[in-house]
């Protein structure tokens, strides 16, 4: 009777294990969780584990009888990458992680109470949920799209694949070892700019990028607002605001995390696979002083090692919290001004919350704005420049010897100045990492007795310093007279990207005072020049630009763009002139077979420069390379950017008939508003503008893939638009509507394609692919939709010219 009762028992186990296996204990690691299963905290050794065995996905214990449902990292000392819960921990019995049916996951406590859910938007076709090899908690349909993924909510850290957008952000941790959100945060603000801030109930305040800046001068651009930032797996970021930078062990077969640390540091790690060890492969700030808030209100950021310190006067309010910071043991009333004197602290500084702001001011007249308004705390003062920064708050101080600034505090005149030095006071570690100490005085610390002696020593290095500004002055005002540059310009010495900045006589004498004109249009003409030494001479096309507004900041920022945009198929610029609105250039590379109007429309239709030479294996090259580079700028590039001015002109032509577009973002720079109205008055491109110009309708791309599909006509027909009006009394617009009506209706409608023998250039004499050129000019025809939402994106054109292949061994017919 044993038997049948023993085999009972296993039956009922092996029953009872198939269809709910995450419900035992049975010390087993999962691949996926099916619908109806659940995760139990009390089985802690049950985890969801990826393929490779990297990643782990369980309850992490994070206090006594507190747990979070976390995903970390499998071969180190399990960091943790992804926290569902972590300012709600459940309790170390009962709670569980449950697969709903309808694709929700749930993490519920104890009592039942639902502490996180993912949301799921509701299907009947969940399949699992599964932890992937990279990291990503993932929920999938039957079909296996995902429904729901951890990397779409990170918490502190991205992995490589993982995308920071403008719907999520990084959170750091309150403290080291601590999972529960604190007070920074890396995200993209209004502008489009990835940036580090300190946000906490009493203020918030950005410290990355650098905010004395704005963001063209931090290498930044606000222009692209589709919000995302990636790492890559060799261990390169890019953001698309134009945040770039990589690890300094760049390559693949390397774990990494990026991670904003308690301190509010943004850091890249890279795992050692033999010691099972993080290190740091890039840092956002290098001084951990910058970073806001970090020793709270009235507290002292110093080095050396690494201190939160409480001023002379003030004393800190939790030492286990030095975010709250410090309180002042003084108290400072508004009866009387005669009543209150200041407190001097040389290289500090207090960032931020200044209620005005006064230049060349008298060290005098600063003590009496912030002496007679009750609600000056502080005044911050830097000698030789005269610059007053009166405060209403202290927050964010630093001391450091770089800052070239006074802090005078508002104490009462009664106030006793304690006698203790801050390094001989109780100082409290910040518990980040140790850097160069510098120096901390008062002014009572700096009144000395035997300053006599200094006097001597003083003397001579003032001798030593007035000799060498001489020497200083005399070599600046030689190189003034040589390059003079816009006093207001000094800052753009280096130019923004990586092109060279040209001064006008430079240019002047490139080109032989704008001799050898290459051509002109509505936004300057272009000159031949050469630049360069004697044994680098290099021969370029410096474009003078007309109708240039703005100020200097917004044509450098336009720059900027422009000089980081680099594809085969568009021309590269090498530098530029920029004196004042009068003198701006811009210098291209010099393209050796001039433009594609010269070459399709030439009249010398013999000449190996004209048309005869633009072969249909040439045109079909053409064809596909402008598409390339318009396709680059809309959609691969950061810099989204339109060109507005697509036309032969436009289009340059190598030694090889490489085609390179020119002068794509010029609308930017020009600052034309109105550009459709603009451009109409420019000669040859009426025919090019795409009807939303004259409806007022916000320009997308695709009015230069409008532009492109006429460019594609001319190129098969080798005719003009404008040269298809035969009656003068005809628009245009008319004629070219009604033409493309009556190709339409034969491409659709026609058996045999013998009909694209009359529209194809007559100079190719029958020398061309059919096959090809209906492909060709079916794409055109889709081009030059008049409804802008039925035109091809540019990614599109690009696809359907390569299945047509151009090489000349093709044209057998």
């Amino acid at each position: 009777m044993k038997i049948p009762s023993l085999f009972t028992t296993f039956i009922s186990y092996f029953l009872l294990s198939s269809s709910h296996p995450l419900a035992l204990s049975t010390n087993l690691n999962y691949q996926n969780i099916k619908p109806g299963w659940s995760l139990y905290v009390h089985d802690s050794q049950n985890l969801l584990v990826s393929p490779s065995g990297s990643f782990s996905c369980g309850f992490y214990p994070v206090g006594l009888n507190a747990f979070s449902f976390s995903i970390w990292f499998s071969i180190d000392n399990k960091t943790i990458a992804w926290t569902a819960n972590r300012d709600r921990p459940v309790n170390g019995k009962g709670s569980r992680v449950s697969l709903r049916h309808d694709g929700c996951l749930v993490l519920s406590d104890y009592d039942g109470t639902v502490v996180w859910s993912s949301d799921t938007q509701p299907t009947q076709k969940i399949n699992q949920a599964q932890l992937l090899d990279n990291g990503n908690l993932v929920v999938t349909d039957l079909s296996g799209n995902i429904v729901w993924q951890s990397f779409d909510h990170p918490t502190d850290t991205l992995l490589p694949g993982q995308r920071i957008t403008k719907d999520n952000q990084l959170v750091s941790s309150v403290a080291k070892g601590v999972l529960s959100s604190g007070y920074n945060k890396f995200y993209f603000d209004s502008n489009n700019i990835l940036q580090l801030i300190y946000e906490s109930p009493n203020m918030t305040s950005i410290y990355w990028p650098d905010p004395f800046k704005i963001w063209w001068d931090n290498n930044r651009t606000a222009y692209n607002s589709s919000r995302i930032g990636v790492l890559d797996e060799m261990g390169y970021f890019v953001g698309s605001d134009n945040l770039r930078f990589n690890a300094s062990d760049f390559g693949d077969n390397v774990m990494r995390r990026l991670t904003l640390d308690h301190d509010g540091i943004l850091r890249l790690y890279s795992l050692n696979n033999l010691t099972k060890t993080w290190s740091i492969s890039w840092v956002a700030l290098s001084q951990p002083c910058e970073v806001h808030g970090i020793c709270g209100q009235y507290g002292l950021c110093m080095y050396q090692p690494l201190r939160c310190v409480c001023p002379l006067g003030f004393e800190i309010l939790d030492p286990n919290d030095w975010r709250k910071g410090c309180k002042p043991t003084f108290n400072v009333t508004c009866n009387s001004a005669h009543q209150v004197r200041f407190i001097q602290r040389t290289h500090t500084d207090f960032w931020g919350f200044d209620f005005s702001y006064t230049a060349k001011l008298s060290y005098d007249a600063c003590k009496k704005i912030c002496l007679h308004d009750c609600s000056c705390q502080a005044f911050g003062y830097k000698k030789g420049s005269g610059e007053c920064y009166p405060k209403v708050s202290l927050m964010n101080g630093k001391f450091s010897q770089n800052t070239m600034q006074t802090i005078y505090w508002k104490v009462p005149r009664s106030f006793k100045v304690p006698k203790v030095s801050p390094r001989e006071k109780n100082l409290h570690d910040c518990h980040v990492s140790d850097v160069q100490f510098m120096n901390y005085t008062s002014m009572e610390q700096r009144k000395k007795n035997g300053k006599l002696k200094w006097v001597y020593l003083y003397s001579f290095a003032c001798s030593v310093f007035l000799v060498e500004a001489l020497f200083i002055f005399v070599g600046w005002w030689f190189m003034w007279r040589e390059k003079k540059v816009e006093p207001g310009e000094q800052s753009y010495e280096a130019a923004p990207c990586c092109f060279r900045r040209f001064s006008y006589k430079e240019l002047e004498r490139a080109t032989k005072k704008f001799r050898d004109e290459l051509g002109r249009g509505g936004s300057g003409i272009v000159y031949k020049g050469v630049v360069g030494e004697e044994t680098e001479r290099l021969v370029v096309a410096v474009k003078k630009l007309h109708g240039v507004s703005g100020g200097d900041e917004e044509f450098f920022a336009e720059l900027s763009i422009i000089g980081r945009i680099n594809h085969m198929n568009l021309v590269r610029m090498r530098g530029f002139c920029s004196e004042g609105t009068a003198h701006r250039l811009l210098v291209y590379e010099f393209v050796e077979n001039s433009s594609l109007d010269k070459a399709l429309f030439s009249s010398q239709m013999n000449s190996s420069q004209g048309a005869y030479s633009l072969g249909w294996s040439r045109r079909c090259k053409i064809a596909v390379g402008v598409a390339k580079g318009l396709a680059y700028l809309h959609h691969d590039c950061l810099e989204w950017v339109i060109h507005c001015d697509v036309k032969p002109e436009n289009i340059l032509l190598d030694d090889e008939f490489e085609p390179k577009i020119a002068d794509f973002g010029l609308v930017k720079l020009l600052n034309r508003s109105s550009c459709g109205r603009e451009l109409s008055r420019i000669q040859g491109t009426r025919g090019y503008i795409a009807p939303e110009w004259a409806s007022n309708l916000p320009i997308t791309g695709k009015a230069d893939v409008y532009s492109f599909g006429v460019v594609l006509l001319e190129i098969l027909s080798g005719v003009r638009i404008s040269d298809w009006v035969l009656d003068s009394k005809e628009e245009a617009e008319m004629v070219f509507r009604r033409s493309m009506s009556i190709i339409k209706d034969k491409y659709l409608h026609s058996k045999q394609g013998s009909w694209i023998d009359e529209f194809i250039d007559v100079r190719l004499n029958g020398d061309f692919n059919r096959s090809q050129a209906l492909i060709m000019l079916n794409v055109a025809l889709c081009c030059v939709e008049e409804e802008r939402n039925r035109r091809p994106h540019m990614a599109d054109v690009v696809r359907m010219l390569q299945s047509c292949d151009c090489d000349a061994e093709m044209l057998n017919q």
